[in-house]
């Protein structure tokens, strides 16, 4: 039996939405089934035609997508915020994060570097570009493919370092969360919720929206490695 509303996610917000879509469906009787693949495929389903009532995506492809009428005008909500984060396999070493010329030390002398498809890979490189890293000599830029955690790859030993969104760090198995960049080289990305232009449940994708976006949901969004949406 179908969901009385459908959405789509990417990776990063995927723990929070399953456990934020149970507590709804409890409070209403609203059955929710989110599916949560890679950001650059959702859209890429979007855009081919696939009906979703409600999409959380971060917010600069929430925007392009809703310019070019793929969600509904004026519908785009902030849902959550989310920094990034540094991870190595369990038992290693655990690199100095305190600064900026600390951070790039840790890199220069990795074997190797893993980073994601999503907003956080676009940093990461962003960093790599403006320090200068030739990427041939730090062993190896691994991107993770779409829809795969960065941390798999850390934990399985592929990877020294993994650069990705704290919230899908911390349900990987075999590795140790550093912490996050420093400050002065941190990335947020805000992640919006939006209701499809072909939903199928637009009442009940803006319902959802709402109740995401309320503060009985903050405690979960910061136990599960995200901040509320300012």
């Amino acid at each position: 039996m179908a969901a009385d509303i459908v959405g789509i996610s990417s990776m990063a917000t995927r723990q929070i939405l399953a456990e934020l879509s149970g507590v709804y469906q409890k409070k209403t009787g609203r059955s929710v089934a989110f599916e949560s693949v890679g950001g650059v495929d959702a859209a890429r389903r979007i855009r081919a035609g696939e009906k979703f009532d409600i999409v959380v995506l971060a917010n600069d492809a929430m925007k392009k997508l809703e310019a070019e009428e793929f969600l509904q005008p004026g519908s785009l909500v902030g849902f959550a915020e989310s920094a990034i984060a540094v991870a190595v396999r369990s038992g290693e070493k655990r690199p100095d994060l305190t600064s900026e010329a600390a951070t790039k030390a840790a890199v220069l002398s990795a074997r190797s570097l893993g980073y994601s498809t999503g907003p956080s890979g676009t940093h990461v490189l962003k960093l790599l570009e403006k320090w200068g890293v030739d990427r041939s000599k730090t062993g190896g830029v691994v991107q993770a493919p779409p829809g795969v955690p960065v941390g798999s790859l850390v934990a399985r030993g592929e990877v020294e370092l993994g650069f990705q969104q704290l919230s899908e760090l911390l349900d990987v198995a075999g590795l140790e969360i550093v912490g996050p960049l420093p400050p002065e080289i941190q990335s947020v990305t805000l992640f919006s919720c939006g209701v499809g232009a072909q939903a199928l449940n637009e009442t009940g994708a803006r319902d959802l929206i709402a109740y995401l976006a309320s503060p009985e949901t903050d405690g979960t969004k910061r136990r599960l490695g995200m901040a509320p949406a300012r």
